[in-house]
């Protein structure tokens, strides 16, 4: 008897808190009620900014500057997908693709949903405000709109003082 295909999450990351907390989340309601066959594959994606997005085409030094960035970039990406891995297999999630990818995460993340044919994608919620999102754009709100299966937005609960 053949076994059915296993429908898959793509869950996307930075280097927030936000992120991590959408990922947990998404491993402990998809992946870990089901202990050691879990329904979903899960893939990890991280999308790494380009230099050029993160310097700007801002005038002369510029060019200087970028191999500075990239190294930063690429720090970050490595410590992000490094904690990501941890987290996963503490909760003994073994069966996940991780991908690093360059790129905008809004574009990034819509086509990992493609490539991958997800049924959900998870993200999480920066929670910034109305002005903040309209100048930053909000990840979630574009893939939201643009992906092509369901979308998880993850929200960290607020803290009560």
């Amino acid at each position: 008897m053949a076994t059915a295909e296993k429908s898959v999450i793509v869950v996307g990351i930075d280097d927030s808190e936000h992120s991590f907390y959408a990922l947990n989340w998404a491993i402990d309601h998809f992946c870990a009620p089901f202990a050691s066959n879990p329904p979903y594959n899960l893939v990890v994606v991280h999308a790494k900014p380009s230099p050029i997005s993160v310097v700007g085409l801002a005038g002369p030094g510029a060019a200087d500057v970028l191999p500075f960035v990239e190294t930063d970039l690429k720090t970050i990406a490595t410590r992000v997908i490094e904690k990501a891995k941890k987290i996963c297999i503490s909760k003994s999630v073994n069966d996940l693709l991780v991908e690093m990818v360059e790129g905008d995460a809004r574009n990034v993340l819509c086509e990992a949903v493609e490539k991958h044919h997800a049924s959900i994608l998870v993200v999480g919620s920066h929670g910034y405000g109305a002005i903040k999102r309209a100048v930053l754009g909000s990840v979630s709100d574009y893939c939201a709109h643009h992906a092509h299966c369901s979308v998880m937005i993850v929200k960290k609960p607020k803290i009560k003082h």
